[in-house]
Formats: C-alpha cells, sequence, structure tokens
C-alpha cells in the first residue's frame, strides 16, 4: 500500500502564491542568512507563526519589503486549511536544508 498525500484546493490562491514564492525564496537564495536571523531573535525553527512575527522573512527578502506586505499579512489572508498547507510547506523546505548548514545551527534543530 502507497501513502498518497491528499491534495486540498488552495482558496486564497494569490496570497498562498507570494507566501509560498517569498518562503522558497528564503531556502533557495538565502537559507543560511534565514537561520541567522532565526537564531538572534533567540526563535525555534518549527514555529512558523513566532517567525512570521518576528519578522524574519522580511530581513532577508528585498523582494518582499519592496512589495509592501509583510509575510504575517499575507499569511493571516489565508484561510485556516490554506495556512495548514503553508505551515506543512514551510516544515518540509525547512527539512531539506543541506545536511552540513543544519550541523552549523544544529540548535535551531534541537526540540527542547
Amino acid at each position: 500500500m502507497v501513502f498518497e498525500k491528499a491534495e486540498i484546493k488552495v482558496e486564497r490562491e494569490k496570497e498562498f502564491g507570494e507566501l509560498r514564492a517569498v518562503v522558497a525564496r528564503a531556502f533557495a537564495d538565502s537559507a543560511e542568512k534565514f537561520l541567522k536571523q532565526v537564531q538572534r531573535k533567540g526563535l525555534r525553527i518549527r514555529h512558523f507563526e513566532e517567525i512570521l512575527a518576528a519578522r524574519v522573512f522580511e530581513a532577508i527578502d528585498a523582494a518582499l519589503v519592496r512589495s509592501g506586505v509583510a509575510a504575517k499579512s499575507l499569511y493571516e489572508a489565508l484561510t485556516l486549511p490554506d495556512q495548514g498547507q503553508m505551515r506543512e510547506f514551510y516544515l518540509s523546505e525547512l527539512e531539506q536544508i543541506d545536511v552540513p548548514l543544519r550541523h552549523k545551527f544544529h540548535k535551531l534543530y534541537q526540540y527542547y
């Protein structure tokens, strides 16, 4: 028996797409910079809402700053199911960070 992920339709596609792009850029372009910001602010890496509230994405993403929209505002505009999918996307991207970089920031990844 093969596991198949259930597809849930995104209701607020525009906001979801914009926030998804912000998260993807953070991990693709500047993962180390992102991790340094999370560490500097004393946040837990898996607490997506706290990272949004601390404006970590705005600190590393010039395109987001130019848009004039906060990542947290995009997230809050989403429906609850969309927010759940965004958290899932964030966590899956988080787990794709290269092993050497994860070792460098191992304290962020620890459960405590």
